[in-house]
């Protein structure tokens, strides 16, 4: 989702390959020749395959800057790629403590125990976004950046994840200015997101 929207954010036309999970098509030698890592999103640039939510969110800003989802001032492109780190190795990771509890440990009785810590890491890391990262009605304000997206991506896992959101007014309002962005919708639309 977050690439999807990415996309758009930057105006660059791309064609959508969705990938489904519950088939396990990301576990097929047809999709780990694409990416080794059996995740999502890929973005085959032409150049080559590129991986990672943050690194083709970045890759993207780099070849439109005239879209402007990187800030100039140092600082502020400093927070936003801190919120895109602490989404990648922090609340995603929490996030697929619940349904990926394989990755890490074998036992049934270890992803049961995953899956009851999940929701209450996971309202933890909605309070640190709350707190922390949204500086308005963006990660930077009113500025939409490249941290938005995948913000918006993961905050969209959260009432699945078992979190009362009604406590969490800046990121309703956040959520509720993602929807209505054109990127949003027309990813919507391709079936790309719920």
């Amino acid at each position: 989702m977050a690439a999807a929207i990415g996309l758009h954010e930057a105006g660059v036309a791309f064609e959508p390959c969705l990938v489904n999970f519950k088939d396990g098509a990301q576990t097929k030698p047809e999709y780990h020749a694409i990416n080794p890592k059996g995740r999502v999103p890929a973005l085959d640039t032409g150049a080559g395959v590129l991986t990672e939510t943050g690194a083709i969110l970045d890759y993207l800003a780099a070849i439109r800057p005239e879209a402007g989802l990187v800030p100039d001032a140092p600082e502020d492109a400093a927070h936003m790629r801190a919120v895109m780190y602490y989404l990648a190795s922090t609340m995603h990771v929490n996030h697929a403590h619940g349904p990926r509890g394989i990755r890490w440990a074998d036992s049934e009785a270890s992803h049961a125990d995953m899956r009851a810590k999940m929701p209450l890491n996971m309202a933890e890391n909605a309070a640190y976004v709350e707190a922390y990262c949204l500086r308005g009605t963006f990660v930077l304000g009113d500025q939409i950046s490249i941290a938005d997206p995948y913000l918006f991506t993961v905050c969209s896992w959260l009432e699945a994840d078992k979190v009362d959101v009604s406590g969490f007014p800046k990121i309703l309002a956040f959520r509720a200015a993602m929807e209505a962005r054109a990127s949003v919708k027309a990813v919507r639309a391709a079936g790309i997101m719920p």
